[in-house]
Parts: structure tokens; C-alpha cells; sequence
């Protein structure tokens, strides 16, 4: 069988979700949504020839625009929102009354929750609703799952992930590859823990410490707010410890946490000379230039680490994946790994592996989905100590 399939949204992650699906989603058809007519149309355009066949098409749209999201919507089996997370639950309801599934890239908790509360209109309009998918929090929380699975008795997990330039440049030695509001959503506020077999609220540039990980050397790890969403809430009561960190290169913690105690990640107007600016606006508007490029060689690093039991014996279990940026197709490590993550979930739900409902992506197979991994040549490995 063959779906039709509604991208939201066509940058980085989006067209290389689009092009999964094209690939791997058995899709008859592709919408490519944008507020930019002509960013849907490269970016259809691009599907199409790396494919080598007419799937894609580009459209403009207003996420905003309640209305037109439901008459796009009606017909598509499954839609993907890979715009930024303020648009989330307006979509989720414009798909709910389409009658069409839908998966997201998460990307700030409260909307998740809010969603999650739609599960019984949901499940009435007879679809799934898949919030938090991607790279974080959604691969590297299936990689904490995998782990668990391997022993009998999982007592902590530990998730580390990274998305790196392979070349850093000084002195930023750092290339963002997704939306930099999404960075600094990360960076800001707490992050939601399992310490002690209860719920801990841990503030973000905290707990650093120093991780080797081949082929990029010693790294630093330090705590982010992004990647854990509800999964802690999911496996309380199975778990004593369940954490995560992000990983970056020496010197980026002491700049960064700099910027967050200096303020500049607030969204709460301040006035300077008179007018009123938003810090975290004035600090992005600095800081993109300095962060981003055109072409990015990068290469992103996950590991999840199990300790429990197995056999009745003290087992450490650690999943390490590793993906680099693609020369044939232009796509990075962070776009596969975001994009195509997205990807593999949507053809569940297009083929009906996935209830009607709304879903932590947690909740979802995590063998079922290391499997679709590896389908796409992205190899990952398991050690048992």
C-alpha cells in the first residue's frame, strides 16, 4: 500500500524526513508546507531528484492559519510538524479534526503534555498523535529503552548525545544544525530526572564532567533541559536513576553558561534606551551568523548506558551509535538522525503499528525502531560488562 504524507514545515529536518519517507514510507505522495513558497518548492524539488521520481511538491502555508491546515490536512494519512514547538497543539488539533495521524519534533515539555491530552479525541478521530520525535528527545530515550530491555533488573540509565562539526573552528568550536531557538530552549530552565527512585528537577549547566568518546576525544557532558520530556515520568517506578547530557567540545560550557547566567535566554522584554528588547531575540540575532553554515560536516554521537541485572549478575549494558554528514545526498548526521527517526515513526502509524491515541514516543518498540535504524546503514553497537 501506498500513503500520502503532509510535511510541515521544509528545512533541515524536514526534507530529510521527506526524503525517508520517500525512500522508506512506501509514500504515493508528499506535501512540503512552507511559509516560504520558494524554500517547499527547492525542497520538492530536491526529494524528487534524489529519488528520481515526481513524489514531492512544495506548498505555501501559515501554520497559524487553522483553516487552511485542516483543508491541506484532509486526505493525507500521516503529517509531520517540523516547525517550532508554539505551533504544536494547533496542529495537533487541526490533524485530529482532518482525520489525519501526526508525528512531531517536541521540543518543549508543556506543549507535550497539552498534547497528550487530546488522546481520547484522538482515538475518537481514529489516529495516533506522536509528539518528541527526532534525534532528542525521541532516538536517544529509544536507546535508554533498548538498554533497559537488556536486563533483567535495570537500576540506571545514563543517555549522552551529541551533534559536533567533525572540524571544529575556534573560537565557538560548534555548529548549530537545527532551529537555534530549539539550542537555547535546551539550555534554558530544568531538566526533569530520575534520581533516588523519585522525580528530580536539575538545573540546566550544571554536573559537568568529561567523557571519552571515540572518534572526537574527550568531550564535556554537562545537563540540558531538551531531552528527557516525559520520559522520566514514563519509567518512574521501574528505575532508580535516569538522566541525560548533551555533549559538546571543551570551553563550550564555561561560554555558554556565561550567556544564561548573563540573562540573554530570557523572553521577558527588558528596556535599553528606551525600547523594549526581548534578550533572548537580541542574542540570537548575534549569535546565528557565528553558529551556523550552509554546509555542515558533521558527525553525532549517542550512547546509552543500562546498569542492573542480568542472570542474577551486575551487568552494564552500553548502545553506542554514531552518524556523520552524507556527500551523496548533502544531508547531516543531525538531519538523519532528526529527519529520518521522524520518518521511520510516521510509516508505523501509516501502516497502523501505532493505536489511535496519543503516544509518548518512549512507549514505542525500541528493537522495532534500533531495526529501521540500521535498514537506513546507520550502524550502532551494544557491549555487556
Amino acid at each position: 500500500m501506498q500513503y500520502r504524507y503532509v510535511v510541515i514545515g521544509s528545512g533541515r529536518q524536514g526534507t530529510a524526513a521527506a526524503y525517508d519517507l520517500a525512500k522508506f514510507g512506501e509514500a504515493e505522495s508528499l506535501v512540503m508546507a512552507d511559509l516560504d513558497k520558494s524554500r517547499a518548492d527547492s525542497a520538492a524539488d530536491r526529494i524528487n531528484r534524489l529519488i528520481g521520481r515526481e513524489v514531492a511538491r512544495g506548498l505555501q502555508l501559515d501554520a497559524s492559519d487553522y483553516p487552511a491546515l485542516v483543508s491541506l490536512l484532509k486526505g493525507a494519512h500521516v503529517a509531520l510538524s517540523a516547525v517550532t514547538y508554539y505551533f504544536n497543539v494547533g496542529i495537533t488539533q487541526a490533524c485530529i479534526e482532518a482525520g489525519v495521524s501526526l508525528c512531531d519534533m517536541g521540543g518543549n515539555q508543556e506543549v507535550v503534555w497539552a498534547q497528550l491530552k487530546l488522546d481520547e479525541a484522538a482515538k475518537k478521530a481514529g489516529v495516533s498523535v506522536l509528539p518528541d520525535c527526532g534525534m532528542g528527545p525521541g532516538l536517544i530515550n529509544n536507546m535508554g529503552v533498548y538498554v533497559m530491555d537488556a536486563l533483567d533488573k535495570p537500576r540506571e540509565v545514563y543517555l549522552y548525545d551529541a551533534g559536533l562539526p567533525k572540524n571544529p573552528t575556534p573560537p565557538w568550536n560548534y555548529l548549530c544544525t537545527f532551529h537555534l531557538n530549539g539550542l537555547t530552549n535546551e539550555y534554558d530552565r530544568e531538566a526533569t530526572f530520575i534520581r533516588d527512585g523519585k522525580i528530580t528537577l536539575v538545573p540546566t549547566f550544571t554536573e559537568r564532567e568529561i567523557i571519552d568518546f571515540p572518534p572526537l576525544g574527550k568531550l564535556e557532558a554537562f545537563v540540558i533541559s531538551g531531552s528527557m520530556s516525559t520520559t522520566a515520568e514514563t519509567h518512574l517506578g521501574k528505575l532508580q536513576r535516569y538522566e541525560n547530557k548533551v555533549l559538546r567540545y571543551p570551553g563550550h560550557f564555561e561560554t555558554f553558561e556565561g550567556y544564561k547566567r548573563l540573562g540573554l535566554f530570557s523572553e521577558e522584554p527588558v528596556e535599553v534606551d528606551g525600547m523594549q528588547v526581548i534578550p533572548r531575540h537580541f542574542y540570537h540575532k548575534l549569535l546565528e551568523g557565528k553558529i551556523t553554515a550552509p554546509v555542515v560536516d558533521d558527525i553525532c554521537v549517542m550512547r546509552a548506558v543500562g546498569v542492573g541485572e542480568k542472570n542474577g549478575q551486575e551487568t552494564r549494558v552500553t548502545l553506542d551509535l554514531i552518524d556523520r554528514y552524507d556527500p551523496v545526498t548533502g544531508f547531516t548526521g543531525m538531519e538523519r538522525l532528526t529527519g529520518w527517526h521522524c520518518a521511520l515513526m510516521m510509516g508505523f502509524q501509516a501502516r497502523g503499528k501505532i493505536a489511535p491515541g496519543a503516544h509518548r514516543m518512549e512507549t514505542v518498540s525500541a528493537s522495532d525502531i534500533l531495526d529501521e535504524i540500521r535498514k537506513r546503514g546507520i550502524e550502532w553497537t551494544v557491549k555487556v560488562e
